[in-house]
């Protein structure tokens, strides 16, 4: 009987030598089934779905994963020897080589596309300032595009990114009428677009349905204005408004003569900055041909991309539109000066021009949420309903942007300038390394900014329930740069997983615009 059972546990040990390599085997198989890939510079992996889970190690660029299941926006991947979960935002599937529903446009000339994701790669070509190719997929700081059929990787830090716009059918039914204004204009004045994409709205109101989307370059017909907007001819058989400060007029019919009487007609620039660069194109990277300082005006004769051109003695050269601010004999700008001249009323904003100002746009994503929560499309929709508020009330808002756009940080303080904004108004969300931080802050600069900020601070005290972080004095080249009443903003905190379920509702920003918009009255109720 004892001999049995030893000749029993012999056979079971051999099984058991024989079956553990075969599951090492299987072991090295899976991990041979890699199918996501690290995209961001740097990747924690941690030891649960959340940015409030520890550390287990900290992945490359380009490291291979083994997914093995999902929560949300994390995903729970084998990564060598360690298991753990990584945001998904910062992955990409290494076989899903789908392409992207996004177009990509060169900000700079000679922007060189390579074979690799890498600037050590071969050269295949170059994109010129202006060129837009078909975005493939993004590494990193690098993009995968399809240029006229020349596949190659260029560099993101050069370029825009843009989505398609939406291929819609519409029935004839559902086309707009076109309502002209009975504010005519020159029959004869255009509409040149200076960004990427502008929006085209049935009505002259930030919250009036979009019927189109119009691109950088495009000349259109005016046929009225509206303060801030103008109604362009969009397509033969239909109108559309735009805001106005997102492109330049100018006539059909220009004339040639440099006489002082002609140039008084043409909208011009003044210079904000000592130092200005003019540059031979429209480009930082263009050669400079003359350094002004704050306060020189020249005539426009033309625009190209986010350059005016301008008439200097007598030649041309082009200037940054972020460094200008613009004046005209038009009558947008009379019907500026116009509403500002009314008397205000106690408890209204008649007669004040506010600009709103959303923060981040385009390629520059703000911060990121542990949920995927991108600041820069909640600062639009916060800074959205904001802007209906104070319209409600009498004032004459003006929108840094309203759409997925970037604008530079110094254009943003130009347009305050240019409008000689009463209120200055910068929306954000905040997020710090240390994800129990919370509550919502105030900021301005300079000491003329501190009222505006602490009425708003008050008002939106009054309104949302987070934790009141006062107000302070920060050094932000939107305060700083700023000569106008201006506060920024920062309402919560991304990077704590509560606090961000709570700013992104729908409910929270009704009330924190609600309270922004109470301080900003409180403000001029008991300074004007």
């Amino acid at each position: 009987m004892r001999t049995k059972l030893l000749n029993i546990s012999i056979i079971y040990i051999l099984v058991l030598m024989i079956a553990i390599p075969n599951m090492n085997n299987v072991q090295r198989a899976l991990a041979d089934t890699s199918d996501l890939k690290v995209t961001g510079t740097t990747l924690h992996l941690r030891e649960g779905p959340g940015l409030s889970y520890p550390i287990i190690t900290t992945l490359d660029e380009g490291d291979q994963l083994t997914s093995i299941s999902r929560e949300g926006d994390w995903i729970q991947v084998k990564a060598g020897d360690n298991e753990g979960w990584v945001a998904s935002w910062l992955t990409a599937s290494i076989n899903d080589k789908q392409t992207i529903d996004k177009t990509l446009i060169s900000q700079v000339d000679r922007l060189n596309i390579r074979t690799e994701p890498d600037i050590s790669s071969a050269v295949l070509g170059q994109l010129s300032i202006g060129d837009q190719a078909q975005l493939i997929e993004k590494n990193g700081e690098w993009a995968k595009i399809d240029w006229n059929g020349l596949v190659g990787w260029v560099s993101t830090d050069y370029v825009t990114i843009n989505d398609l716009p939406e291929k819609k059918v519409k029935t004839e039914a559902e086309e707009p009428k076109i309502e002209v204004s009975t504010k005519k204009i020159n029959k004869d004045t255009t509409f040149t677009v200076l960004v990427d994409a502008l929006n085209v709205r049935q009505t002259p109101d930030l919250n009036a349905k979009k019927i189109g989307t119009i691109s950088n370059g495009q000349a259109f017909k005016v046929l009225a204005q509206e303060h801030n907007w103008v109604q362009i001819q969009y397509n033969d058989n239909k109108a559309g408004w735009v805001y106005s400060f997102y492109g330049t007029f100018s006539n059909i019919e220009k004339t040639t003569s440099k006489s002082a009487s002609s140039s008084s007609e043409l909208e011009s620039v003044t210079i904000i900055y000592n130092g200005t660069n003019l540059r031979t194109d429209a480009t930082t990277v263009a050669d400079v041909v003359a350094r002004v300082d704050a306060g020189e005006t020249y005539p426009i004769v033309g625009a190209k991309n986010d350059f005016y051109e301008i008439q200097v003695d007598d030649k041309t050269a082009f200037v940054a539109n972020w460094v200008v601010t613009t004046t005209s004999s038009s009558k947008a700008t009379t019907a500026i000066k116009k509403d500002k001249s009314k008397p205000r009323k106690k408890g209204t904003l008649n007669g004040l021009t506010i600009v709103v100002d959303a923060g981040h746009g385009g390629n520059d994503h703000g911060t990121t949420g542990q949920r995927g929560t991108e600041e820069k499309e909640i600062t639009l929709k916060t800074a959205s309903l904001l802007a209906s508020k104070l319209s409600a009330a009498g004032a004459n808002v003006v929108m840094t942007r309203e759409s997925d756009e970037y604008v530079a940080l110094r254009k943003r303080v130009s347009i305050a300038h240019q409008y000689e904004a009463d209120a200055f108004i910068s929306i954000h969300y905040d997020a710090t390394e240390d994800s129990s931080v919370n509550g919502f802050t105030s900021y301005y600069m300079n000491s003329n900014q501190q009222g505006l900020a602490d009425a708003i601070n008050n008002g939106l005290s009054n309104k949302i329930d987070l934790k009141d972080r006062g107000t302070q004095q920060g050094n932000y080249l939107v305060l700083r740069e700023n000569r106008q009443q201006a506060a920024l903003i920062e309402l919560g905190y991304l990077s704590n997983g509560s606090e961000e379920r709570v700013i992104t509702t729908a409910k929270f920003r009704e009330q924190a615009t609600l309270g922004i918009y109470q301080g900003i009255l409180n403000y001029f109720n008991e300074n004007q």
